[in-house]
C-alpha cells in the first residue's frame, strides 16, 4: 500500500488556495497526471517531488511519509481481526484515514493493541483454569492440606481426654499444613502473574520497535561513542578479539576464559558466553566461534566504557515499562557494539566497493552474516546513506524472532510471513545465500536475501539450531548489490508474487495460502469451503 503522499499534497494545496492546474502548471506537469498523484494512483519522488515541496513552501520531508506508512501497515493489520468484520473498513480508507486524520489513526492503533493485550491476558487465564497441569496439581495440594487441616481439627474437637504432648502433636500439625497451604496459595498466584507478565510482553517490544523505526534504524549518540571507543584501537593496537580482551584486562579488570562450563548463569541458562560481574569473568564455551566472541567481548566493552550514553538513549518517554527499557538497553548496548566492530565510513566504502556481499564482509570483518545484515540496516546517516534495508530472523517453525523495518515493505509484527519468501526457502539450502525478486499486490517489487544461520554445536549430544535471516530492499536499489547481478530486474513478469502474510494477503487466488484471508473489504474466500456453496454472514439478522 503506497504512503498518503497524493492525498497529503491535496491537502496542502488546497490549504494554499490553490487550483489543480496552477500547480500543476508551477511543476510542469499536465494537470491530469497532478490528479492521478493526488488520488494516491501514482508514485512521486525524485525531483519532481522537490518541486511539489518546494511550490508548496513545505519540507520533503512532511511529504516523503515514511512515519505514515508504518501507521497505514498497523491500521491494514489492525483491520483484518474479525472484530472490524462488521464496519467493513478497506485499505483504502486507512489510507484516507492517515491522509486526513492521523491523530485519530494513532489513536486507534494504540486502542487495538490495548485490546490485544486484554485479550492476550483473559486468553492465558483461560488456559491456566481450563488445562493448565500445574494449577491443577496445585489445587489438588490445596486440598490436600485443607482435607488434613479439617482431620486434626476433628480430632482435637472430638477427643477431650488427649495428653498434651498429643494436643501439641495435633496443634504442631494444623500448623504446619497451614503454613504449608499458604506456600502454595503463593506459588498459584506467582504463577498467575508470571503468566500475565510474559503475554504482556508483546507491548515492550512493540514500543522497541517504534521507536527503532522512529529513529530510522540509526542513533547518531551511539555511533559517536563507537568512534570515541574505536580511536583506542586504531593508534597501533589494531582491532579484534585479542585487542578487545587486552582493553577489557586493562581498563575494567576483566579476565577471559574459555572451555570449561559453568552450570549456569543467574538466570538458569548456560548459553554460549556469560559475564560473571561478581568474579570479572567474561566465560565462552569452547565451541563458540571468533565472530560471536568477539562481537560479544565488544558489547561488554560498550556496555562499561559507555554507560551514560546507552542509558541515554533508553530513558526515552517512548518506552512506558521496565520491560521495554529492559529490552532497550539490550538492543542499544548491541547496536553499540556493532558500530564499534563496523565503523561507519569505512564500512560503507567496503560495502559500496563490493556491492554489499555480505559474505565478503563476514571474512573482512571476522563476522557472522546476521551481525553483518544488522550493520547494513543502520546505514542511514544523513548525507552518507546506505542501501535502506529491512531486517527479518526466522525461527525454524517460520516464527518472526526479530525485525528491523523498511518503510513501505509490510512485515507482519508477529507469527508469520508469507510461505512464499525467501526466509522460509533459505532453510532447504543450509549456508547458501538464496536471492528472490518479490512483487506485491500493489506492484511494488523489492529484492530478498535469505541464508541460515547455525548455532555451532559444542557437544555430539547438543541439537542443532538453524535461524533464517533475511535482507530486503526496494527493486530500485537491487543493481549495487551483488545479489541483483544476473537478475532481469526490469521484467516483473519473472516475480515471485506474495503477500506479507496470508491473514494479511489480498490475493485470493494463491494456490499456497495457509490461513483464511481476513483482509477487509473483500469478497469471501472459497478456501475450506463446502463443496456445495453456502453463505455464511455475521451478524445476520433473524
Amino acid at each position: 500500500m503506497r504512503a498518503p503522499i497524493g492525498l497529503k499534497i491535496r491537502n496542502y494545496r488546497k490549504s494554499l488556495g490553490l487550483s489543480q492546474s496552477g500547480l500543476a502548471r508551477t511543476i510542469g506537469i499536465s494537470p491530469s497526471y497532478l490528479n492521478l498523484i493526488e488520488g494516491n494512483k501514482r508514485d512521486v519522488g525524485g525531483v519532481l517531488l522537490q518541486k511539489i515541496a518546494a511550490s508548496l513552501s513545505i519540507e520533503l520531508e512532511e511529504l516523503t511519509g515514511e512515519s505514515e506508512q508504518r501507521l497505514i501497515q498497523e491500521l491494514e493489520e489492525a483491520f483484518t481481526d474479525p472484530v472490524f468484520d462488521a464496519t467493513h473498513f478497506s485499505n483504502a480508507d486507512a489510507v484516507a484515514l492517515v491522509a486526513q486524520f492521523p491523530g485519530v489513526a494513532n489513536a486507534l492503533t494504540r486502542l487495538f493493541r490495548a485490546y490485544g493485550d486484554v485479550n492476550a491476558l483473559l486468553e492465558a487465564q483461560s488456559n491456566r483454569l481450563r488445562s493448565d497441569p500445574l494449577f491443577s496439581a496445585l489445587l489438588h495440594q490445596i486440598l490436600s492440606h485443607i482435607t488434613a487441616l479439617r482431620s486434626s481439627a476433628e480430632i482435637l474437637e472430638d477427643e477431650g481426654d488427649l495428653s498434651e504432648a498429643e494436643n501439641q502433636r495435633f496443634l504442631s500439625s494444623i500448623n504446619r499444613e497451614a503454613r504449608a497451604m499458604s506456600d502454595v496459595g503463593q506459588t498459584l498466584i506467582q504463577h498467575f502473574d508470571q503468566t500475565a507478565d510474559h503475554r504482556r510482553s508483546i507491548s515492550p517490544a512493540r514500543e522497541l520497535d517504534d521507536l527503532i523505526f522512529n529513529e530510522r534504524n540509526h542513533f547518531p549518540a551511539l555511533e559517536d561513542a563507537a568512534a570515541q571507543l574505536r580511536q583506542g584501537f586504531d593508534g597501533g593496537r589494531g582491532f579484534g578479539e585479542a585487542a578487545l580482551a587486552e582493553v577489557l584486562d586493562a581498563r575494567f579488570n576483566v579476565q577471559v576464559e574459555r572451555g570449561r562450563s559453568p552450570d549456569a548463569n543467574e538466570s538458569g541458562f548456560p548459553g554460549q558466553s556469560y559475564f560473571d560481574a561478581n568474579r570479572r569473568v567474561m566465560w565462552f564455551q569452547g565451541s563458540t566461534t571468533a565472530a560471536t566472541r568477539q562481537f560479544q567481548l565488544a558489547q561488554l566493552l560498550a556496555e562499561l566504557a559507555a554507560p551514560d550514553v546507552i542509558n541515554a538513549q533508553i530513558n526515552d518517554p517512548r518506552l512506558t515499562s521496565p520491560a521495554a527499557r529492559r529490552l532497550a538497553h539490550r538492543a542499544m548496548s548491541a547496536y553499540l557494539a556493532g558500530a564499534l566492530v563496523f565503523p561507519y565510513a569505512a564500512f560503507l566504502e567496503d560495502a559500496e566497493n563490493h556491492a554489499y556481499d555480505i559474505d565478503f564482509l563476514s571474512q573482512t570483518y571476522t563476522a557472522s552474516f546476521e551481525q553483518v545484515a544488522h550493520r547494513l540496516v543502520t546505514l542511514r546517516r544523513e548525507g552518507e546513506e546506505g542501501i535502506p534495508f529491512g531486517f527479518l530472523r526466522s525461527d525454524p517453525a517460520g516464527r518472526l524472532t526479530k525485525q528491523f523495518p523498511l518503510p513501505g515493505l509490510l512485515l507482519p509484527n508477529s507469527g508469520h510471513a508469507c510461505p512464499l519468501w525467501a526466509i522460509y526457502a533459505a532453510f532447504r539450502s543450509p549456508g547458501q545465500a538464496v536471492r528472490q525478486v518479490v512483487q506485491f499486490a500493489d506492484g511494488s517489487r523489492y529484492l530478498f536475501v535469505a541464508k541460515t544461520v547455525s548455532k555451532r554445536l559444542a557437544t555430539f549430544k547438543d541439537q542443532p539450531f538453524h535461524s533464517s535471516v533475511m535482507l530486503a530492499c526496494d527493486i530500485l536499489y537491487a543493481d549495487r548489490t551483488i545479489y541483483g547481478q544476473g537478475l532481469d530486474l526490469d521484467d516483473p513478469t519473472a516475480d515471485v508474487p506474495v503477500g506479507p502474510a496470508c491473514r494479511l494477503c489480498v490475493r485470493r487466488a494463491c494456490a499456497y495460502r495457509q490461513e483464511e484471508a481476513l483482509s477487509p473489504g473483500a469478497e469471501g474466500t472459497t478456501m475450506r469451503s463446502s463443496l456445495v456453496p453456502q453463505r455464511f454472514e455475521l451478524g445476520e439478522s433473524n
